[in-house]
């Protein structure tokens, strides 16, 4: 294996007006390095793939999840000088992939931590990047600037805490809107190296999971429609924002 390693994660949701409703969830999640893919046994593979088409826009077909990050990059004045860039996110299993959040840590050569790129997708096949400059505890914020929700209007401001998973991870993401309590996403967990036995105890336990996070975020919509919370209309895709910013705090 690699030096990749699974986090077994509880995934929480509060929303607190203007009605209350919260839901909590077990899943997994992988933290790999990009230079240092997990090569798996072939029976194995369908349940953990990563495509690098997966995250990110690039106009070569071929290019790699590190090509398309170091792109993006580029793109918004940051040069690792082949640093290292690890990610916490979903893999592909038996050919679905669904990631709400994807983190990715970015350091120079030396290891320190340059920026944070927090990749956004949202159910209608829509993804947004947020380059972010934590602070010395992990903390960082960012407009709201992406559709996300049918009950979640494009305003607001982020507060976010994405300090790098050791043994464990504790991730949180807050929602703050004038005159509201603020919506908050926490994923916390502890982690283990990605040998072949983590893996298999991984699938036997949450199996197929990114179809599960897929389902369980629609049936969680159905139950806020149905408590008939307010819809907000999906922006015209002509008119959302495309160039992501730089938060620091």
């Amino acid at each position: 294996m690699t030096t990749a390693w699974i986090y077994r994660t509880r995934i929480g949701h509060v929303r607190r007006a203007p009605i209350r409703h919260a839901f909590e969830y077990r899943s997994y999640s992988w933290y790999i390095d990009l230079d240092d893919l997990p090569v798996l046994p072939w029976w194995l593979r369908p349940f953990a793939g990563f495509d690098p088409a997966d995250h990110f826009d690039d106009t070569r077909s071929d290019a790699t999840l590190r090509e398309r990050i170091d792109a993006y990059l580029a793109g918004e004045g940051v040069d690792l000088r082949g640093g290292r860039i690890t990610a916490l996110l979903n893999a592909r299993v038996l050919g679905h992939v669904f990631d709400p959040l994807t983190l990715f840590w970015c350091h120079d050569p030396d290891g320190a931590l340059v920026c944070v790129v927090a990749e956004v997708h949202n159910t209608y096949g829509g993804r947004h990047c947020y380059l972010l400059r934590p602070d010395a505890s992990g903390y960082a914020e960012a407009d709201k600037v992406f559709y996300v929700s049918p009950f979640n209007e494009v305003a607001g401001r982020y507060t976010l805490r994405v300090a790098e998973p050791g043994p464990f991870i504790d991730v949180e993401v807050a929602l703050h809107r004038e005159g509201q309590p603020p919506f908050t996403a926490t994923m916390r967990g502890s982690g283990r190296p990605a040998t072949i036995g983590a893996v298999v105890r991984a699938q036997i336990t949450h199996p197929f999971a990114s179809q599960m996070i897929s389902a369980r975020i629609r049936r969680q919509g159905v139950e806020l429609w149905w408590r008939r919370l307010p819809l907000v209309p999906r922006p015209d895709p002509a008119h959302s924002p495309s160039v992501p910013q730089e938060i620091s705090r």
